[in-house]
């Protein structure tokens, strides 16, 4: 059993591998220049770039979390939420709020259900707080966490971050500050997880 077992990694490996050779530079995917720096140490890095208020990303968001759940232990999940007009930035300091609380794996999701199915204007204060006081969370908490330097930080340098990954829309994947899907991408969302899949496999070759 165990044989077969390692059997099985092995024509896994060999799938993936051959997966990241078929790319085409320009084609499948594109260079980051100059690449950028991680945080992940030891560990190949993806980065999804988002925003709450992206309908594009609510869809994607399905397909995406059974992915992240089956990531390898060497592979770690950042998500960067981008704000391209001043009406997108309260929800990068939802998700920051969101994150220092630790309420981002409870809340993300209905996040985007709320927003996008069930067309609740949270980036009005007053009406995301009466959400968040119906989802539990110590509404003390959240306009102290919110205000606070730590998540103000977090939102600024999250508009550093999409701006020097020359991020043109969302949602947008890179693997480990290097090497992301070809800008525009064509096909599916479950296409654009391949070709990370194929990315992950080609950061860890370098």
């Amino acid at each position: 059993m165990l044989r077969n077992t390692l059997f099985a990694l092995f024509l896994s490996f060999l799938a993936l591998s051959a997966g990241a050779a078929k790319l085409e530079e320009g084609f499948d995917y594109q260079n980051i220049v100059p690449p950028q720096p991680t945080d992940a140490r030891g560990k190949v890095e993806v980065t999804e770039f988002f925003s709450y208020g992206c309908s594009h990303c609510a869809r994607f968001e399905p397909v995406l979390s059974p992915w992240v759940k089956r990531l390898p232990k060497d592979v770690s999940l950042r998500r960067v939420p981008v704000a391209f007009s001043d009406s997108w930035l309260p929800f990068s300091n939802l998700y920051y709020t969101l994150e220092a609380l630790g309420e981002v794996d409870r809340l993300h999701v209905a996040v985007f259900e709320a927003i996008h199915d069930h067309k609740i204007n949270l980036a009005d204060p007053k009406i995301l707080e009466d959400w968040l006081t119906k989802k539990g969370v110590d509404l003390a908490k959240v306009r102290e966490t919110a205000r606070s330097f730590t998540v103000q930080t977090k939102v600024k340098r999250a508009q550093q971050i999409h701006n020097a990954h020359a991020v043109k829309g969302v949602p947008s994947m890179v693997v480990d500050g290097r090497f992301r899907p070809a800008d525009p991408f064509a096909g599916s969302y479950d296409d654009l997880l391949k070709v990370v899949d194929a990315l992950i496999v080609k950061a860890r070759q370098k």
